[in-house]
């Protein structure tokens, strides 16, 4: 469900003291690869070591020429956090991030020395990074703000391109868009991704997943309308129309995601595997 431009370049200095190496693992889902960023030259902070791939931990390594002395994770999805606790052991350096929550499509073996509260801030003499809870994607989510370049760092909750899957039971649509609002407060200069190039309009990028959140919202809450009865298997053909059928066992997760914050707003009802309207 991604829409990403061109492959990217598999390394890049972003700013002074700020790298991305991309990591080889292109999919449908995380497009050209999952992005690991480096902050610092002297003592370096690791952001999403991704997937525990030897020649991607190597290039880490490599590319940091430094001591690497935190490992950041933004949540522990399989693409973002697997090699942080191999990339520590090689290092001895300190994981940093929240625990993966119980359920399927997490990394168990994430388990870090400092549990981030939101607001805390990881810095050296060369970058300050302020943790941002922001649950919705994952409920251990955080984003990270490098408040000397005003760049956002945003994990999976804004990604280039495309909107990401919301999977309940952990991934929750309310939490989501109160996230996204509170993203969109910063005002900052730029979003860099956990997936694709930077991002230079955070605001218009912001918005227009909001406005698209919304619009599928309300074409759930016409398809419940006007469907009464159907199970979300029937419910997705006619709310995803749009989406190619082999990508339909996704949709239903966003799709579940939409109606479990209907049904918390109290617009819609579960009955025996049905969904039904409760307002006009």
């Amino acid at each position: 469900m991604t829409s990403f431009g061109p492959d990217m370049v598999p390394f890049a200095e972003l700013a002074a003291g700020v790298r991305r190496i991309v990591a080889p693992n292109p999919s449908m889902m995380t497009g050209p690869g999952t992005n690991t960023y480096l902050f610092g030259t002297d003592e370096v902070a690791v952001l999403d070591p991704g997937p525990n791939l030897p020649v991607h931990l190597a290039n880490i390594r490599a590319r940091a020429a430094a001591p690497i002395r935190w490992i950041i994770v933004t949540h522990t999805h399989p693409d973002h956090s697997p090699g942080a606790a191999p990339l520590a052991d090689i290092c001895g350096a300190e994981l940093i991030g929240m625990a993966a929550p119980e359920g399927q499509h997490q990394d168990a073996t994430f388990t870090p020395d400092r549990v981030l509260g939101d607001g805390d801030v990881i810095s050296s003499d060369e970058f300050s990074l302020q943790a941002i809870h922001t649950p919705g994607h994952a409920s251990n989510h955080f984003c990270f703000h490098d408040l000397e370049r005003d760049w956002l760092f945003t994990g999976d909750h804004v990604i280039d391109g495309s909107t990401v899957v919301i999977n309940p039971p952990d991934g929750d649509m309310s939490e989501y868009l109160r996230s996204l609002h509170r993203l969109r407060d910063l005002d900052v200069a730029a979003i860099a991704p956990g997936h694709g190039e930077i991002i230079t309009n955070p605001l218009e990028v912001i918005d227009w997943i909001v406005e698209h959140r919304l619009q599928r919202e309300a074409k759930v809450f016409a398809a419940v309308r006007d469907h009464a009865g159907l199970a979300i298997h029937d419910l997705v053909r006619v709310v995803y129309e749009d989406v190619a059928e082999n990508l339909y066992p996704l949709a239903e997760r966003s799709l579940l995601a939409h109606l479990l914050k209907l049904q918390r707003d109290g617009r819609c009802r579960q009955r025996d595997g049905v969904w039904s309207a409760l307002s006009a």
